[in-house]
C-alpha cells in the first residue's frame, strides 16, 4: 500500500494546495471546479484532534495539526482547541492565503508547463491508461491536463476526486480558524508563502513528479476511503497512527527532506526564535508536521523546549 499512500500524505503536509483554485491558464483547457457536492445531513459528529503547547513565564505557542480539506459535518472547533484559540493573540498558519485573482496567477506560473509539450506525451504504458482512467472518474477529457506539469495533474486529479465525494476546502480546518481570528480580529501570519509552497513541488526532479502523478492515477479508486481513514486518525486522536502512515508514504528521500524535515527544522527554529517574545500564539499546520520522530515538537526538545500534549 506504500504506493498508494504517498500522494495522500502530500495533502498532510502542504496547505496551499487544498484551498487554490486549480485551473489551467488555457483558456482551451476545462476548469477543474472543486464545487463540493452538496451535504444533505446537518449533523455534526464530534472530533477531539491533538493539541500540543509549548510555554515560558511569558510566551506560550499551542501547535495544532489541521487537514486542509474536510467533509462539512465535523465538529472540531471546540472544547480545548476552542479554548486556546481564544485566548491566543495571533493566529499562525503554513501560509496566509492570497486573494483568489493572485492565487490563480501564481499556481499558473508554476503549474503550467513551458515547452509546451503534453503531460500524456510524458507517459505510457500502464501509466498512461491509469491516468486516462483517473480523468474518466473525475469527468475530465483524457487531454484536459495536458498543459500542467505533472505534479499539477496529480494534485488537480485528487482535489477534483474528493471533491466529487463530498471533501471541501471551504470545511477545511485552516478556512475556519481564518474566519475566526477575522471576526475576532486577531492578526493572522504565515511561516511561508503560497510561492514558496509552489516552488517546492516545481522544484522536484520530473521522475519524482511523475512517480507522484503516477499515484495519485492508480489510487483514484481508493482516495476517498484513505482520506477518510486519514480524517478518523486526526479525529481520534491518534498522532502515532498518523505518525505510521507518514513512515510509510513517504520513503521517497528527496519528498521526504524537502516536503517534510527541512520545513519542520526551519518552523522549530521560528517557534524558538518567536519564544524570546511575550505573547500567546494559536499555530496551525498540517498534521503531519506534528507526527512522528520528525516532529516539529520533537525537533524543539533541541533548543532546550519542553512540549506537553
Amino acid at each position: 500500500m506504500v504506493r498508494q499512500k504517498l500522494g495522500l500524505v502530500w495533502l498532510l503536509l502542504i496547505a496551499c494546495i487544498t484551498t487554490q483554485p486549480l485551473t489551467a491558464a488555457d483558456p482551451e483547457t476545462p476548469s477543474a471546479s472543486l464545487d463540493p457536492v452538496p451535504i444533505s445531513s446537518t449533523v455534526v459528529r464530534d472530533a477531539d484532534p491533538a493539541l500540543w503547547v509549548v510555554r515560558d513565564d511569558d510566551t506560550t505557542i499551542y501547535l495544532f495539526g489541521t487537514i486542509h480539506i474536510l467533509k462539512p459535518g465535523l465538529g472540531w472547533f471546540d472544547e480545548a482547541v476552542k479554548e486556546a484559540f481564544d485566548k491566543s493573540d495571533t493566529l499562525v498558519l503554513e501560509l496566509v492565503e492570497p486573494p483568489a485573482d493572485e492565487a490563480q496567477a501564481m499556481f499558473a506560473k508554476f503549474a503550467i508547463e513551458k515547452s509546451g509539450k503534453p503531460l500524456r506525451s510524458r507517459l505510457s504504458g500502464a501509466d498512461l491508461e491509469a491516468y486516462d482512467s483517473a480523468m474518466a472518474k473525475i469527468g475530465m477529457p483524457k487531454n484536459g491536463f495536458d498543459p500542467f506539469k505533472p505534479w499539477a495533474a496529480g494534485v488537480t486529479l485528487q482535489m477534483m476526486g474528493l471533491a466529487n465525494s463530498g471533501y471541501d476546502p471551504n470545511s477545511g480546518v485552516e478556512t475556519q480558524l481564518t474566519a475566526a481570528a477575522k471576526a475576532s480580529g486577531k492578526p493572522i501570519i504565515g511561516v511561508e508563502t503560497m510561492e514558496g509552497q509552489l516552488a517546492i513541488f516545481d522544484n522536484l526532479p520530473e521522475a519524482n513528479q511523475l512517480r507522484f502523478l503516477n499515484e495519485s492515477s492508480a489510487m483514484a479508486d481508493q482516495l476517498v476511503g484513505q482520506m477518510d481513514g486519514m480524517v478518523e486518525l486526526w479525529a481520534k486522536p491518534d498522532p502515532d497512527g498518523l505518525a505510521r502512515l507518514m513512515n510509510d508514504g513517504l520513503s521517497d528521500p528527496v519528498i521526504l527532506a524537502e516536503l517534510l524535515t527541512l520545513r519542520n527544522a526551519r518552523w522549530a527554529y521560528w517557534i524558538k526564535d518567536r519564544m524570546q517574545k511575550p505573547g500567546t500564539m494559536f499555530m496551525a499546520v498540517g498534521a503531519g508536521h506534528l507526527a512522528g520522530g520528525a516532529s516539529v515538537q520533537h525537533l524543539l526538545g533541541a533548543y532546550g523546549l519542553s512540549v506537553e500534549r
